[in-house]
Order: structure tokens, then C-alpha cells, then sequence
């Protein structure tokens, strides 16, 4: 049983200069013990420089059926584009 303590999602960084990687996650009553217990879980072979834990709740993510909608190219935002724009004579093409 997990005694009603919140989940919280564990990163890991393995080496200096790479990217903190989801490993798993686990339940602890607060942040702190839930960074205590991703060492011991998920660095005992010392294979971690850096350690983030965040509770699951805390975390917001696009959902798959999004995708395209969501990542869609920014052709459709027109204001991005320089032809919005009016480009005085005087300014050279950059």
C-alpha cells in the first residue's frame, strides 16, 4: 500500500553534459524523501551525476492524439513571416 503518498516522476542526468532522462517513478510523502529514495532506487551503481524528481501531478504533456494539430508548422501564423512586414526601399536584403 502506498499509504496515500504522492508519485513522484524521477529524472536522471548520467553523465555531465547529457540530458536529464526519465528513469521511472515512485511514492514519498514529500520531495526530499522522494529524492532519497531516486538515489537509492535509481543511482546505486553510481551511475548518476543529477537527480530531479517532480510530482506526477506537477507534470503537464501533450497528448499523442495531438500531435499534428499541435506541432503544426507555423505557416499559418503570418505574422511570423517577413511578407507581413513592409520593408522600407532604403533597407538592404538581409
Amino acid at each position: 500500500m502506498d499509504g496515500g503518498w504522492p508519485l513522484f516522476e524521477v529524472f536522471v542526468r548520467g553523465k555531465r553534459g547529457l540530458n536529464h532522462v526519465h528513469v521511472g517513478s515512485l511514492r514519498a510523502a514529500d520531495a526530499r524523501m522522494a529524492l532519497t529514495h531516486a538515489r537509492d532506487l535509481y543511482t546505486r551503481r553510481n551511475e548518476g551525476v543529477s537527480i530531479w524528481v517532480v510530482r506526477s501531478a506537477d507534470v503537464t504533456a501533450s497528448a499523442p492524439d495531438e500531435r499534428d494539430p499541435f506541432f503544426a508548422p507555423s505557416g499559418d501564423k503570418v505574422y511570423r513571416h517577413p511578407t507581413f512586414y513592409e520593408i522600407p526601399d532604403d533597407v538592404p536584403h538581409i
